[in-house]
Protein backbone atom coordinates (compact mmCIF):
# COMPACT_ATOMS: atom_id res chain seq x y z
CA UNK A 1 0.00 0.00 0.00
CA UNK A 2 1.31 3.62 -0.71
CA UNK A 3 0.32 6.52 0.91
CA UNK A 4 0.79 10.32 0.90
CA UNK A 5 1.07 11.94 3.84
CA UNK A 6 0.75 15.78 3.95
CA UNK A 7 1.19 18.59 6.37
CA UNK A 8 -1.21 20.50 4.83
CA UNK A 9 -2.13 24.37 5.43
CA UNK A 10 1.26 25.43 3.16
CA UNK A 11 0.19 28.00 0.16
CA UNK A 12 1.73 26.11 -2.55
CA UNK A 13 3.87 28.52 -4.44
CA UNK A 14 6.29 28.08 -8.00
CA UNK A 15 6.26 27.28 -11.49
CA UNK A 16 5.49 23.89 -12.59
CA UNK A 17 6.31 22.16 -16.33
CA UNK A 18 3.77 19.67 -16.92
CA UNK A 19 4.17 16.17 -18.07
CA UNK A 20 2.01 14.53 -21.47
CA UNK A 21 -0.75 13.54 -21.27
CA UNK A 22 -1.18 9.48 -20.83
CA UNK A 23 -3.93 9.35 -22.55
CA UNK A 24 -2.56 10.31 -25.49
CA UNK A 25 1.37 9.11 -24.62
CA UNK A 26 -0.38 5.59 -24.37
CA UNK A 27 -2.12 5.21 -27.68
CA UNK A 28 0.68 6.67 -29.33
CA UNK A 29 2.95 4.37 -28.22
CA UNK A 30 0.05 1.73 -29.41
CA UNK A 31 -0.09 3.15 -32.89
CA UNK A 32 4.21 2.60 -32.87
CA UNK A 33 3.69 -0.92 -33.48
CA UNK A 34 2.07 -0.38 -36.81
CA UNK A 35 5.23 0.89 -38.97
CA UNK A 36 8.39 -0.33 -38.79
CA UNK A 37 10.30 2.18 -39.44
CA UNK A 38 12.74 4.52 -36.87
CA UNK A 39 10.44 6.65 -34.90
CA UNK A 40 11.75 9.37 -31.99
CA UNK A 41 9.46 10.76 -29.70
CA UNK A 42 10.21 13.37 -27.24
CA UNK A 43 8.93 13.85 -23.62
CA UNK A 44 7.44 10.19 -22.87
CA UNK A 45 6.42 10.60 -19.24
CA UNK A 46 7.97 8.33 -16.27
CA UNK A 47 4.65 6.66 -15.25
CA UNK A 48 4.17 2.86 -14.69
CA UNK A 49 1.83 2.24 -17.93
CA UNK A 50 4.43 3.51 -20.13
CA UNK A 51 6.93 1.04 -18.60
CA UNK A 52 4.73 -1.83 -18.77
CA UNK A 53 4.07 -0.88 -22.53
CA UNK A 54 7.68 -1.07 -23.02
CA UNK A 55 8.26 -3.76 -21.30
CA UNK A 56 5.85 -5.46 -23.72
CA UNK A 57 8.03 -4.19 -26.66
CA UNK A 58 10.88 -5.67 -25.63
CA UNK A 59 9.36 -8.81 -24.95
CA UNK A 60 8.28 -8.35 -28.55
CA UNK A 61 11.58 -8.04 -29.90
CA UNK A 62 11.60 -4.31 -30.71
CA UNK A 63 14.56 -1.79 -30.16
CA UNK A 64 13.54 0.30 -27.13
CA UNK A 65 16.07 3.06 -26.15
CA UNK A 66 14.50 5.33 -23.80
CA UNK A 67 16.80 8.73 -22.38
CA UNK A 68 15.80 8.84 -18.60
CA UNK A 69 17.07 12.64 -18.35
CA UNK A 70 15.41 14.19 -21.96
CA UNK A 71 12.62 11.36 -22.43
CA UNK A 72 13.45 10.99 -25.43
CA UNK A 73 12.28 7.64 -26.41
CA UNK A 74 13.54 5.84 -29.65
CA UNK A 75 11.20 3.03 -31.35
CA UNK A 76 12.24 0.48 -34.05
CA UNK A 77 9.22 -2.19 -34.57
CA UNK A 78 11.64 -4.12 -37.17
CA UNK A 79 12.53 -6.89 -35.44
CA UNK A 80 9.04 -7.34 -33.99
CA UNK A 81 7.34 -10.87 -33.56
CA UNK A 82 4.23 -11.48 -32.17
CA UNK A 83 3.43 -15.61 -30.89
CA UNK A 84 -0.04 -15.47 -29.98
CA UNK A 85 0.48 -18.82 -27.94
CA UNK A 86 2.59 -16.99 -25.46
CA UNK A 87 2.71 -13.70 -25.85
CA UNK A 88 -0.43 -11.64 -23.87
CA UNK A 89 -1.27 -8.26 -23.42
CA UNK A 90 -1.61 -7.38 -19.83
CA UNK A 91 -4.77 -6.81 -18.05
CA UNK A 92 -4.10 -4.56 -15.65
CA UNK A 93 -3.71 -1.55 -18.08
CA UNK A 94 -6.57 -0.81 -20.10
CA UNK A 95 -4.61 0.75 -22.80
CA UNK A 96 -3.07 -2.61 -23.50
CA UNK A 97 -6.82 -3.51 -25.88
CA UNK A 98 -5.34 -0.44 -28.53
CA UNK A 99 -2.18 -2.84 -29.19
CA UNK A 100 -4.75 -5.18 -30.91
CA UNK A 101 -5.13 -3.47 -34.23
CA UNK A 102 -1.75 -2.55 -35.10
CA UNK A 103 -0.70 -6.89 -34.26
CA UNK A 104 -3.93 -7.50 -36.46
CA UNK A 105 -2.39 -5.27 -39.07
CA UNK A 106 0.98 -7.21 -39.21
CA UNK A 107 0.64 -10.04 -37.77
CA UNK A 108 -3.06 -11.32 -38.22
CA UNK A 109 -3.89 -12.47 -34.48
CA UNK A 110 -3.98 -10.86 -31.09
CA UNK A 111 -4.17 -12.10 -27.78
CA UNK A 112 -4.92 -10.34 -24.48
CA UNK A 113 -6.60 -10.85 -21.21
CA UNK A 114 -9.79 -11.26 -20.85
CA UNK A 115 -10.67 -8.44 -18.23
CA UNK A 116 -8.71 -5.46 -18.80
CA UNK A 117 -9.03 -2.86 -16.47
CA UNK A 118 -8.36 0.48 -15.28
CA UNK A 119 -9.64 3.25 -12.70
CA UNK A 120 -12.43 1.33 -10.89
CA UNK A 121 -14.81 3.82 -12.06
CA UNK A 122 -18.15 1.54 -12.78
CA UNK A 123 -18.77 -0.69 -15.77
CA UNK A 124 -16.52 -0.12 -18.55
CA UNK A 125 -17.42 -2.77 -21.09
CA UNK A 126 -15.02 -4.10 -23.94
CA UNK A 127 -18.19 -4.52 -26.37
CA UNK A 128 -17.71 -1.31 -28.14
CA UNK A 129 -14.08 -2.61 -29.28
CA UNK A 130 -15.20 -6.02 -30.50
CA UNK A 131 -17.62 -4.35 -32.29
CA UNK A 132 -15.36 -2.33 -34.23
CA UNK A 133 -12.72 -5.22 -34.51
CA UNK A 134 -15.58 -7.09 -36.20
CA UNK A 135 -16.64 -4.54 -38.68
CA UNK A 136 -13.17 -4.37 -39.59
CA UNK A 137 -12.97 -8.35 -40.38
CA UNK A 138 -11.64 -9.13 -37.23
CA UNK A 139 -12.93 -12.68 -35.92
CA UNK A 140 -13.15 -12.45 -31.78
CA UNK A 141 -13.17 -15.34 -30.28
CA UNK A 142 -12.48 -16.22 -26.04
CA UNK A 143 -10.13 -18.30 -25.39
CA UNK A 144 -9.26 -19.94 -21.62
CA UNK A 145 -8.62 -16.99 -19.83
CA UNK A 146 -8.70 -14.34 -22.59
CA UNK A 147 -9.85 -13.21 -26.14
CA UNK A 148 -8.02 -13.69 -29.17
CA UNK A 149 -8.60 -11.66 -32.30
CA UNK A 150 -8.08 -12.54 -35.73
CA UNK A 151 -7.81 -10.52 -38.98
CA UNK A 152 -5.58 -11.38 -41.94
CA UNK A 153 -7.02 -8.55 -43.63
CA UNK A 154 -8.76 -5.71 -42.23
CA UNK A 155 -11.51 -3.95 -44.86
CA UNK A 156 -12.58 -0.67 -44.05
CA UNK A 157 -16.36 0.20 -42.97
CA UNK A 158 -18.53 2.78 -41.73
CA UNK A 159 -19.55 2.95 -38.05
CA UNK A 160 -21.52 4.62 -35.22
CA UNK A 161 -20.41 4.75 -31.38
CA UNK A 162 -23.14 4.23 -29.26
CA UNK A 163 -21.27 7.08 -27.35
CA UNK A 164 -18.12 9.23 -27.55
CA UNK A 165 -15.51 6.63 -26.61
CA UNK A 166 -11.75 7.81 -26.44
CA UNK A 167 -10.24 4.36 -26.53
CA UNK A 168 -12.78 3.02 -28.78
CA UNK A 169 -12.54 6.26 -31.19
CA UNK A 170 -8.56 5.63 -31.23
CA UNK A 171 -9.32 1.51 -31.94
CA UNK A 172 -11.55 2.45 -34.63
CA UNK A 173 -8.61 4.76 -36.22
CA UNK A 174 -5.94 2.47 -35.41
CA UNK A 175 -8.13 -0.58 -37.63
CA UNK A 176 -8.91 2.46 -40.42
CA UNK A 177 -5.06 3.12 -40.87
CA UNK A 178 -4.28 -0.49 -41.41
CA UNK A 179 -7.52 -0.86 -43.96
CA UNK A 180 -7.26 0.04 -47.17
CA UNK A 181 -9.71 2.56 -48.31
CA UNK A 182 -11.60 4.95 -46.53
CA UNK A 183 -13.56 4.58 -43.14
CA UNK A 184 -15.76 7.03 -41.28
CA UNK A 185 -16.58 6.99 -37.55
CA UNK A 186 -20.01 9.11 -36.13
CA UNK A 187 -20.03 10.17 -32.89
CA UNK A 188 -15.91 9.97 -32.55
CA UNK A 189 -14.46 11.51 -29.34
CA UNK A 190 -12.96 14.77 -29.29
CA UNK A 191 -10.61 15.12 -26.38
CA UNK A 192 -7.39 17.25 -26.68
CA UNK A 193 -5.57 13.94 -26.27
CA UNK A 194 -7.50 11.76 -29.19
CA UNK A 195 -6.81 15.18 -31.43
CA UNK A 196 -2.93 14.59 -30.72
CA UNK A 197 -3.17 11.04 -31.21
CA UNK A 198 -4.68 11.77 -34.31
CA UNK A 199 -2.23 14.08 -35.28
CA UNK A 200 0.85 11.27 -34.78
CA UNK A 201 -1.07 8.95 -36.87
CA UNK A 202 -0.83 12.16 -39.54
CA UNK A 203 2.62 12.23 -38.75
CA UNK A 204 3.37 8.38 -40.06
CA UNK A 205 1.70 8.94 -43.02
CA UNK A 206 -2.22 8.22 -42.59
CA UNK A 207 -4.68 10.89 -43.60
CA UNK A 208 -7.26 11.96 -41.80
CA UNK A 209 -9.97 14.15 -42.12
CA UNK A 210 -12.31 15.96 -39.22
CA UNK A 211 -10.05 15.94 -36.40
CA UNK A 212 -11.55 17.28 -33.35
CA UNK A 213 -14.74 16.41 -34.45
CA UNK A 214 -17.45 13.72 -33.73
CA UNK A 215 -16.95 12.71 -37.56
CA UNK A 216 -13.97 11.23 -38.62
CA UNK A 217 -12.73 9.79 -42.23
CA UNK A 218 -9.60 7.74 -42.04
CA UNK A 219 -7.97 7.19 -45.64
CA UNK A 220 -5.74 3.63 -44.47
CA UNK A 221 -4.00 1.27 -46.29
CA UNK A 222 -0.78 3.57 -47.33
CA UNK A 223 2.71 2.01 -46.17
CA UNK A 224 3.76 3.26 -42.85
CA UNK A 225 6.29 6.00 -41.91
CA UNK A 226 8.66 7.09 -39.57
CA UNK A 227 9.61 10.55 -37.80
CA UNK A 228 10.03 12.39 -34.61
CA UNK A 229 6.84 13.81 -32.67
CA UNK A 230 7.00 15.73 -29.66
CA UNK A 231 3.91 15.56 -26.88
CA UNK A 232 2.31 18.74 -25.28
CA UNK A 233 1.55 19.20 -21.99
CA UNK A 234 -1.28 17.30 -20.27
CA UNK A 235 -4.26 19.85 -19.88
CA UNK A 236 -5.13 17.21 -16.57
CA UNK A 237 -1.77 18.21 -15.14
CA UNK A 238 -2.48 21.87 -15.99
CA UNK A 239 -6.06 21.91 -14.14
CA UNK A 240 -4.33 20.03 -11.45
CA UNK A 241 -1.67 22.35 -10.63
CA UNK A 242 -3.56 25.25 -10.92
CA UNK A 243 -6.48 23.95 -8.33
CA UNK A 244 -3.64 23.37 -5.92
CA UNK A 245 -3.05 26.82 -5.50
CA UNK A 246 -6.26 27.62 -5.73
CA UNK A 247 -6.88 25.52 -2.72
CA UNK A 248 -4.03 26.58 -0.80
CA UNK A 249 -4.57 30.17 -0.76
CA UNK A 250 -0.80 30.29 -3.45
CA UNK A 251 0.06 31.00 -6.37
CA UNK A 252 1.32 28.39 -9.29
CA UNK A 253 2.46 29.33 -12.66
CA UNK A 254 1.96 26.62 -15.14
CA UNK A 255 3.46 26.11 -18.50
CA UNK A 256 0.26 26.04 -20.75
CA UNK A 257 0.61 25.96 -24.31
CA UNK A 258 -2.67 25.38 -25.47
CA UNK A 259 -4.87 27.84 -23.57
CA UNK A 260 -7.51 26.97 -26.04
CA UNK A 261 -8.32 24.25 -24.78
CA UNK A 262 -9.21 26.26 -21.39
CA UNK A 263 -12.45 27.94 -22.35
CA UNK A 264 -15.01 25.75 -20.39
CA UNK A 265 -12.19 24.72 -17.71
CA UNK A 266 -11.59 28.50 -16.63
CA UNK A 267 -15.63 29.38 -16.24
CA UNK A 268 -15.64 26.26 -14.53
CA UNK A 269 -13.20 27.69 -12.08
CA UNK A 270 -14.84 31.17 -11.88
CA UNK A 271 -17.91 29.09 -10.47
CA UNK A 272 -15.84 28.99 -7.27
CA UNK A 273 -14.12 32.32 -7.49
CA UNK A 274 -11.20 31.76 -9.47
CA UNK A 275 -10.01 33.18 -12.20
CA UNK A 276 -7.34 31.64 -15.06
CA UNK A 277 -5.25 33.98 -16.25
CA UNK A 278 -3.42 32.68 -19.49
CA UNK A 279 -0.15 35.03 -20.60
CA UNK A 280 2.66 33.99 -23.01
CA UNK A 281 2.88 30.45 -22.14
CA UNK A 282 1.51 30.05 -19.23
CA UNK A 283 -1.07 29.64 -16.73
CA UNK A 284 -1.84 30.89 -13.03
CA UNK A 285 -4.98 30.85 -10.83
CA UNK A 286 -5.70 33.98 -9.00
CA UNK A 287 -7.95 34.14 -6.14
CA UNK A 288 -8.89 37.43 -4.67
CA UNK A 289 -10.45 36.28 -0.86
CA UNK A 290 -11.71 32.85 0.06
CA UNK A 291 -13.37 30.39 -2.28
CA UNK A 292 -16.71 30.86 -2.68
CA UNK A 293 -19.39 29.08 -5.06
CA UNK A 294 -21.25 31.91 -7.18
CA UNK A 295 -25.02 32.36 -7.15
CA UNK A 296 -26.42 31.71 -10.52
CA UNK A 297 -28.00 34.26 -12.34
CA UNK A 298 -31.06 32.29 -12.08
CA UNK A 299 -30.93 32.28 -8.02
CA UNK A 300 -32.98 28.97 -6.98
CA UNK A 301 -31.02 26.84 -8.64
CA UNK A 302 -27.75 24.81 -6.95
CA UNK A 303 -24.51 26.33 -9.49
CA UNK A 304 -24.13 22.75 -11.57
CA UNK A 305 -20.32 21.60 -12.85
CA UNK A 306 -21.57 19.02 -15.69
CA UNK A 307 -19.17 16.21 -16.90
CA UNK A 308 -19.45 14.37 -20.24
CA UNK A 309 -17.36 13.71 -23.22
CA UNK A 310 -15.69 16.64 -24.89
CA UNK A 311 -16.32 19.35 -25.13
CA UNK A 312 -17.78 18.94 -21.74
CA UNK A 313 -16.04 19.46 -18.63
CA UNK A 314 -13.45 16.19 -18.79
CA UNK A 315 -14.79 13.78 -16.54
CA UNK A 316 -11.41 13.06 -15.18
CA UNK A 317 -11.24 16.48 -14.03
CA UNK A 318 -14.32 16.50 -11.89
CA UNK A 319 -12.64 15.22 -8.66
CA UNK A 320 -10.94 18.24 -8.53
CA UNK A 321 -13.48 20.50 -8.71
CA UNK A 322 -15.29 18.55 -5.97
CA UNK A 323 -12.13 19.48 -3.68
CA UNK A 324 -12.49 22.70 -4.47
CA UNK A 325 -16.36 22.48 -3.72
CA UNK A 326 -15.29 21.32 -0.70
CA UNK A 327 -13.04 24.21 0.01
CA UNK A 328 -15.54 26.81 -0.90
CA UNK A 329 -18.51 28.50 0.62
CA UNK A 330 -21.31 27.91 -0.38
CA UNK A 331 -23.34 24.75 -1.98
CA UNK A 332 -22.56 23.17 -5.74
CA UNK A 333 -23.41 20.06 -7.43
CA UNK A 334 -21.41 17.62 -9.60
CA UNK A 335 -22.69 15.86 -12.22
CA UNK A 336 -20.88 12.64 -13.63
CA UNK A 337 -22.96 11.54 -16.83
CA UNK A 338 -20.19 8.37 -17.82
CA UNK A 339 -19.38 6.76 -14.64
CA UNK A 340 -21.97 4.65 -12.70
CA UNK A 341 -19.60 3.86 -9.86
CA UNK A 342 -17.14 7.43 -10.07
CA UNK A 343 -18.32 9.36 -6.91
CA UNK A 344 -18.83 6.14 -3.92
CA UNK A 345 -15.40 8.20 -2.49
CA UNK A 346 -17.24 11.32 -1.19
CA UNK A 347 -17.62 9.18 2.25
CA UNK A 348 -13.79 9.57 2.14
CA UNK A 349 -14.62 13.67 2.32
CA UNK A 350 -16.44 12.77 5.52
CA UNK A 351 -13.43 12.23 7.47
CA UNK A 352 -11.81 15.60 6.97
CA UNK A 353 -15.62 17.13 8.00
CA UNK A 354 -17.05 17.73 4.76
CA UNK A 355 -20.70 18.01 4.29
CA UNK A 356 -21.29 16.13 1.10
CA UNK A 357 -24.44 14.14 -0.11
CA UNK A 358 -24.18 11.48 -2.69
CA UNK A 359 -27.41 11.58 -4.21
CA UNK A 360 -27.47 9.14 -6.97
CA UNK A 361 -24.98 7.08 -8.61
CA UNK A 362 -23.67 10.18 -10.60
CA UNK A 363 -24.42 13.48 -8.96
CA UNK A 364 -23.01 14.57 -5.62
CA UNK A 365 -23.84 18.17 -3.78
CA UNK A 366 -21.08 20.05 -1.28
CA UNK A 367 -22.40 22.00 1.32
CA UNK A 368 -18.34 23.86 1.52
CA UNK A 369 -17.08 26.25 3.50
CA UNK A 370 -17.42 24.47 7.15
CA UNK A 371 -14.17 24.04 9.15
CA UNK A 372 -12.09 20.95 8.03
CA UNK A 373 -9.75 18.92 9.94
CA UNK A 374 -7.05 16.41 9.28
CA UNK A 375 -7.98 12.63 8.73
CA UNK A 376 -6.75 9.37 7.29
CA UNK A 377 -8.53 8.72 3.75
CA UNK A 378 -8.27 5.61 1.41
CA UNK A 379 -8.96 6.52 -1.52
CA UNK A 380 -10.67 3.95 -4.72
CA UNK A 381 -8.39 2.71 -7.64
CA UNK A 382 -8.77 6.32 -9.48
CA UNK A 383 -6.27 8.77 -10.38
CA UNK A 384 -7.57 12.02 -9.58
CA UNK A 385 -9.65 11.20 -6.68
CA UNK A 386 -6.58 9.89 -5.35
CA UNK A 387 -5.30 13.78 -5.71
CA UNK A 388 -8.64 15.75 -4.97
CA UNK A 389 -8.57 13.79 -1.35
CA UNK A 390 -4.55 15.40 -1.15
CA UNK A 391 -5.70 18.94 -2.11
CA UNK A 392 -8.29 18.77 0.53
CA UNK A 393 -5.44 17.75 2.75
CA UNK A 394 -2.98 20.43 1.66
CA UNK A 395 -5.95 22.56 2.06
CA UNK A 396 -6.13 22.11 6.15
CA UNK A 397 -3.53 22.39 8.99
CA UNK A 398 -1.76 19.23 10.07
CA UNK A 399 -1.27 15.78 9.56
CA UNK A 400 -3.23 13.64 6.99
CA UNK A 401 -2.60 10.43 4.93
CA UNK A 402 -4.13 9.26 2.09
CA UNK A 403 -3.90 5.67 1.60
CA UNK A 404 -3.76 3.84 -1.80
CA UNK A 405 -2.37 6.60 -3.54
CA UNK A 406 -0.54 4.78 -5.85
CA UNK A 407 -2.97 5.05 -9.25
CA UNK A 408 -1.38 8.69 -9.09
CA UNK A 409 2.26 7.44 -10.68
CA UNK A 410 -0.20 5.95 -13.55
CA UNK A 411 -0.30 9.65 -14.65
CA UNK A 412 1.81 12.53 -12.66
CA UNK A 413 5.50 11.74 -12.73
CA UNK A 414 7.37 12.77 -10.18
CA UNK A 415 4.60 14.59 -8.68
CA UNK A 416 5.44 14.38 -4.86
CA UNK A 417 9.18 16.31 -6.06
CA UNK A 418 6.68 18.79 -7.98
CA UNK A 419 4.47 20.01 -4.94
CA UNK A 420 7.79 19.67 -2.70
CA UNK A 421 9.15 22.56 -5.33
CA UNK A 422 6.04 24.46 -4.36
CA UNK A 423 6.56 24.35 -0.98
CA UNK A 424 4.35 21.31 0.01
CA UNK A 425 5.54 19.34 3.14
CA UNK A 426 4.75 15.47 1.44
CA UNK A 427 6.32 12.42 1.22
CA UNK A 428 5.81 8.65 -0.24
CA UNK A 429 5.46 5.82 1.94
CA UNK A 430 4.95 2.16 1.29
CA UNK A 431 3.91 -0.46 3.53
CA UNK A 432 3.11 -4.09 3.33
Amino acid sequence: MSSLIVHGGTPLRGEIHPSANKNAVLPILCATLLTDAPLRLHGVPDITDVRKILEIFRTLGSDVKLDPVTRTLDLHHHATTFDASRHRLPEEMRSSIMLVPPLLARFGVARLEDNVKGCTLGVREIDPHVEVFRRFGGEVERAEGSLLVRGARLTPTDHWLDYASVTTTENFVLCAAAASGASTLTNAASEPHVQEFCRFMTLIGVRIEGLGTSRLTVHGGQPFKGGEFRFAEDFHEITTFLALGAITGGDVVVRNTTPEDFPLIDRTFAKFGVKIVHENGWSRALRDGPLKVQTPFTSNVLTKVEAAPWPYVPVDLLPIFIALGVRAQGNAMFWNKVYDGALGWSTELGKFGAHVFQSDPHRLITFGGGPLTPAVVESPYIIRVAIALFMVAASISGRSEIRYAAPIRRAHPHFVENLRALGADVEWTAED
